[in-house]
């Protein structure tokens, strides 16, 4: 596969009007953002061209306003958010799907401190064990350190009294300070490997695409490029969607994709071709 590497956005702008742009990994690493990124977006925000952000943060899109601008990115650096927790929520409050019109009100919710905002407005009652529950609302693990097995046995518990789950953040893992974090994504596939039945939200699946497209306010998605730094979520996603897409080495395959070779080995095992590859995301 013939991989076109490119040093920054100004190479590639002019063939699009509007950027939908992936948050952990390519604007900021959970501390702080990543250097060139906040100049990045000005310019083309500047050159006419509305940047919005598409996240799989297990939270409302508020929420992620609010915690990016505590980390130095601004609201007037975008012109909206769409977050697959945000989208998982809209599904909860309106129970307009035949799934979520079966789910009960008592909510099992595998989670973090920061994820607790998602609760509000729902009318949920949360429990504590399997088998007070209806349904699992899973945002992610309690700690950054947590592993699988720390929740194999109540998931396994889950299984046994056949409960759904909603998954409000499809990534496997994220990295934070460097390191590699579980995420809900990878909870969610290890309970359907044990049979359960999931709702997944957020990228690659493609309603949160539809969601981020009436924000973003182009209705030719030719005219849009899509960028991030999974080959999973961000780029199959795209792909799916019928959106351009541009992979941003720097994130979770940092280690794996500074090697030309094996990174042209993993878009052709996956058969994903984005337009252009960079190492960050800068103009």
């Amino acid at each position: 596969m013939d991989i076109r590497l490119i040093d920054g956005m100004r190479e590639v702008a002019a063939a699009y009007d509007g950027v939908i742009l992936d948050l952990w990994g390519v604007v900021h690493d959970g501390v702080a953002p990543f250097p060139g990124v906040l100049d990045c977006m000005a310019r083309l925000r500047a050159a006419g061209k509305p940047v919005v952000l598409l996240s799989n943060a297990p939270r409302r899109a508020d929420d992620v306003a609010r915690r990016i601008a505590a980390i130095g990115v601004p609201a007037d650096a975008y012109d909206g958010v769409m977050s697959s927790g945000e989208e998982a929520w809209q599904c909860l409050r309106r129970r307009a799907e035949p799934f979520y019109a079966g789910l009960g009100r008592n909510c099992l919710h595998i989670c973090s401190d920061r994820d607790l905002e998602i609760r509000e407005g729902l009318g949920l009652r949360y429990v504590e064990r399997p088998a007070e529950a209806d349904f699992i609302l899973n945002t992610g693990p309690a700690r950054w350190e947590d592993t699988l097995a720390d929740y194999d046995a109540v998931l396994r518990d889950c299984r046994a009294r056949d409960l759904p789950m909603v998954c409000a953040n499809p990534d496997l893992v994220v990295m934070h300070r460097g390191k590699p974090a579980l995420c809900a994504g990878a909870l969610a596939a290890h309970y359907q490997e044990l049979g359960g039945t999931v709702r997944w939200h957020g990228k690659p699946h493609p309603s949160v695409y539809e969601s981020c497209l009436r924000l973003i306010g182009i209705a030719d998605r030719r005219r849009l490029v899509a960028v991030g730094d999974s080959l999973r979520t961000d780029i199959a996603g795209a792909a799916a969607a019928g959106i351009d897409s541009i992979l941003v080495t720097g994130g979770i395959h940092a280690e794996e994709f500074a090697d030309p070779a094996r990174l042209a080995a993993a878009l052709d095992e996956a058969g994903l071709a984005p337009v252009a590859v960079a190492r960050r995301f800068v103009w």
